[in-house]
């Protein structure tokens, strides 16, 4: 019976679950029928797969055609289908061998002239093919993907015809050479330095805190006063990913259309979007849910400038992800879930003029203004900061004793290790029980903390997110044991609850 099976792949989400072509070729008035649940631009295929066949010196069956899609239930989309659905036809014409394509995958987009092209989105694939151990067939053009992964039974094609001699044994398709190896390119110098940060010892301090804990952040300022200079500078203090979880942000971006180049494999992700972007833009979303900007970030940096510019509600749909770690998308086509556990930095001014003093904006235009972001929201940062302007003569004095970031990010990675090896995670994700077991407070210490809060008018959230700025301290400092400067530092990283009290004594 004409009838043949070619193994691919869907996408979905950052998932490549696997999928059957089956074509079926049968007697009647000539027609070709796709079916499955495939989407506009699966469906084009039909008019790409024929004159790719035809143009590649194959001969198109004159008979009814059936491609089904299985499972029926998952939708497609793309022109990934493309050669797979060649393959099937061409198999079911006996044009090559059956047995041929057996234990492979086949994933490309054909052009009319029956050249194989790039197809996006792709490291999934590579990634769930390497655990089946299957021979994978991809574009050339996907070379970069696959060298990512490093799964050595991928080949590529870049023609029909190359790719029907190889099924038929008569030739070999090239594949990632084997002795690949990684090289960290030197680019320190193309990197900014923490040392060339004029003053502001509190912020860099914050800085190295929250580098060493994974802490979020907000730094209140006039215009002017180094917050974006000092957020930029905070990837130089973080140490690079680890395999698994580069090719996790990998993933993430190769289905968001943003492929990573091998030299920034294992660098960690920094987004900055606009205040103008959309809720769905910021979050995710999208008819085919695509992550978003704090996906884009994950494992990384996500940096809000002039975070108050920002429409409130979209501000308050980052709440959940920050909590959980994960965004879950629901559409009518599918629910998607995709990671996001992000560093959150961001940035401000004060005031809607850019300063309090002799500001000439009231109190309440000011209040009217920081209320843009929500008490909920504000919670969700573990230090606020102020970066004041700098004193008369500061431009002008010599800096020599300023620390690099090599200096920092040292005692940075040694926190880190203190960290993951007391409780396996870093100090912003403690649990409240871990908190307890691992952070070794006095209790002494922790009546004084419950009172300060209470003055303060802190919540319940706030007083976990002390502690676990007091333990990062101690972390740095290298000490064992939680004391009250720890605490009372810890305090002190509070600017913006201290500016909301000033105003509204005022």
């Amino acid at each position: 019976m004409p009838i043949a099976c070619v193994a691919t792949r869907a996408s979905r989400g950052v998932e490549a679950p696997s999928v059957q072509v089956e074509v079926h070729l049968s007697n009647g008035l000539p027609a070709f029928n796709l079916v499955g649940l495939p989407e506009a631009s699966v469906k084009e295929a039909k008019e790409r797969v024929r004159s790719a066949l035809i143009n590649a010196g194959f001969e198109f069956p004159m008979r009814r055609i059936t491609v089904n899609l299985a499972p029926a239930d998952l939708p497609k989309q793309g022109g990934r289908y493309d050669l797979p659905i060649a393959i099937g036809i061409l198999a079911a014409s006996k044009q090559i061998p059956l047995d041929s394509i057996k234990h492979h995958e086949f994933v490309g987009e054909l052009a009319l002239s029956g050249q194989i092209r790039f197809c996006q989105g792709l490291l999934p694939v590579i990634v769930d093919a390497s655990k089946q151990n299957s021979i994978l067939v991809l574009p050339t053009e996907n070379r970069e993907d696959a060298e990512l992964v490093g799964f050595e039974q991928v080949r590529f094609a870049t023609h029909l015809q190359s790719l029907a001699a190889y099924l038929h044994g008569q030739s070999s398709l090239p594949s990632i050479d084997p002795s690949l190896e990684w090289l960290q390119p030197n680019d320190t110098a193309r990197q900014s330095c923490m040392s060339e940060v004029i003053g502001q010892h509190q912020a860099k301090q914050a800085l190295e805190i929250a580098a060493a804990g994974n802490h979020n952040l907000l730094m209140l300022g006039p215009p002017g006063t180094g917050k974006t200079m000092l957020a930029s500078r905070m990837m130089k203090l973080l140490p690079q990913l680890d395999y698994h979880e580069a090719l996790e942000v990998a993933a993430i971006h190769s289905v968001a259309g943003q492929n990573i180049k091998p030299h920034h494999f294992y660098h960690r992700p920094f987004r900055s979007p606009h205040h103008t972007c959309s809720a769905i833009s910021l979050v995710g979303g999208g008819a085919q849910p695509k992550p978003g900007e704090i996906s884009l970030a994950h494992r990384g940096v996500l940096f809000l400038d002039e975070v108050a510019e920002f429409p409130r509600k979209v501000l308050d749909c980052l709440r959940e992800p920050m909590e959980t770690g994960e965004v879950s998308i629901s559409r009518a086509a599918a629910k998607l879930t995709f990671a996001s556990r992000f560093q959150l930095i961001a940035a401000m001014n004060p005031s809607p003029c850019g300063d309090t003093d002799n500001a000439r904006a009231s109190n309440e235009q000011i209040l009217r203004y920081l209320a843009k972001l929500s008490g909920p929201f504000l919670d969700r940062f573990d230090l606020t900061i102020d970066v004041p302007k700098l004193p008369l003569g500061a431009l002008n004095s010599s800096n020599i004793q300023a620390e690099t970031s090599e200096t920092i990010a040292e005692r940075v990675l040694r926190a880190r290790e203190v960290q993951l090896a007391r409780s396996g995670v870093l100090n912003s994700q403690l649990s409240g029980k871990q908190l307890k077991q691992d952070a070794l407070f006095d209790d002494k210490d922790l009546v004084f903390l419950e009172q300060s809060v209470s003055k303060l008018g802190l919540s319940v959230r706030s007083y976990h997110r002390i502690q676990r700025v007091a333990r990062t301290i101690a972390d740095l400092q290298q000490v064992t044991k939680v004391d009250r400067s720890h605490i009372a530092q810890a305090l002190g990283y509070r600017a913006m609850d201290r500016l909301l009290a000033s105003l509204a004594r005022q």
